[in-house]
């Protein structure tokens, strides 16, 4: 099957008519716009990648289980540095993409200098092919012009072959081989410019089809150009899925090595106080640790001596014992 190029199908009957050239242009540009979006696009996700890294970096420094020990304290650890490496490999990411969106604005930028160049020498072209268009048509004009002047005055000639006033017989042959002569003269000026014309449409066409050609390589370079972006933009994104699981895979590590037994025991050697518990704290009677030759019946009966007498009462109304020694106070 015969393939389709843009040299081939953008053309008009109508010699001033650019309607192939100009829809050419438009989805150029169209494809230019695309690029810019594209970029925009790819720009924006890495604003977001930067953003969302710096957090997640901020947020791996925030405390974080700070009073665990041993096992649990190590993977704690682990994982807040795996967040911190995940933020830092999204920052990374962003960079990228922000790399990636230059060489597509690059890309951009040079096929837009480059069809510059190309439209500027078109438009040059397609304005002298105009206006000797209208150079040759003025002349085609005057010369169709002239002819009829110069058939009219034939005429006028012939028509008057057989007067006998000489003087005018003169008059009309000298206006016919004048009109002759100007459609002459117009003929080889029409002919002329017919001739610089095909110069002119020749070179435009050749260049047409060139312009075709070029606009038609920068189209295939422009769709293949982003399609290559946009793979590598989904590699980029996958591969920091990866790389991602990579270090959520070093939290789960760590938490495999983290034992309940072993942080238990390890708390229990940091901290232990000994292994002897209190003995039972006995009663202790007052009494019996002041009188050790005291009665224990009297104690376990509550019996009480004689009150001392009125001799014996202190001046601020509390009894002594000290002079009584079968005194003693149990409560009850």
């Amino acid at each position: 099957m015969k393939e389709s190029h843009f040299k081939d199908n953008f053309w008009s009957t109508d010699f001033n008519s650019t309607a192939g050239y100009d829809n050419l242009i438009q989805h150029l540009n169209d494809g230019k716009k695309t690029c810019k979006e594209i970029e925009d696009f790819i720009k924006a996700r890495a604003t977001i990648e930067e953003k969302y890294g710096k957090e997640l970096i901020n947020l791996s420094r925030k405390v974080c289980g700070q009073t665990e020990l041993n096992t649990m304290k190590r993977a704690l650890d682990v994982f807040k540095q795996q967040i911190e490496n995940i933020g830092q490999a999204h920052a990374h990411l962003a960079q990228s993409l922000r790399e990636e969106a230059k060489r597509l604005e690059d890309f951009r930028e040079r096929q837009k200098d480059s069809r510059k160049k190309v439209e500027q020498f078109m438009e040059s072209l397609y304005k002298q092919k105009t206006s000797q268009y209208k150079k040759t048509m003025e002349s085609k004009k005057t010369y169709e012009q002239k002819c009829r002047e110069k058939e009219e005055a034939e005429q006028n000639l012939n028509r008057n072959a057989n007067t006998s006033n000489v003087k005018q017989q003169e008059k009309l042959q000298t206006k016919s081989q004048q009109t002759k002569a100007a459609a002459d003269d117009a003929d080889k000026v029409y002919q002329q410019n017919v001739t610089l014309m095909e110069k002119v449409r020749d070179e435009w066409q050749k260049e047409h089809i060139k312009s075709c050609e070029h606009f038609e390589t920068q189209e295939v370079e422009r769709i293949h150009n982003l399609r290559n972006i946009i793979w590598t933009h989904v590699n980029q994104l996958s591969q920091q899925c990866v790389t991602s699981d990579e270090f959520y895979e070093e939290v789960r590590k760590s938490l495999e090595q983290c034992s309940v037994q072993k942080d238990i025991e390890y708390f229990i050697d940091l901290r232990r106080t000994g292994e002897t518990p209190p003995a039972p704290i006995p009663y202790e009677n007052f009494y019996n640790g002041q009188r050790p030759n005291a009665s224990r019946s009297q104690v376990q009966c509550g019996r009480r001596g004689p009150l001392p007498s009125p001799s014996t009462t202190p001046s601020d109304g509390v009894y002594s014992t000290a002079e009584d020694p079968s005194y003693s106070l149990v409560r009850y």
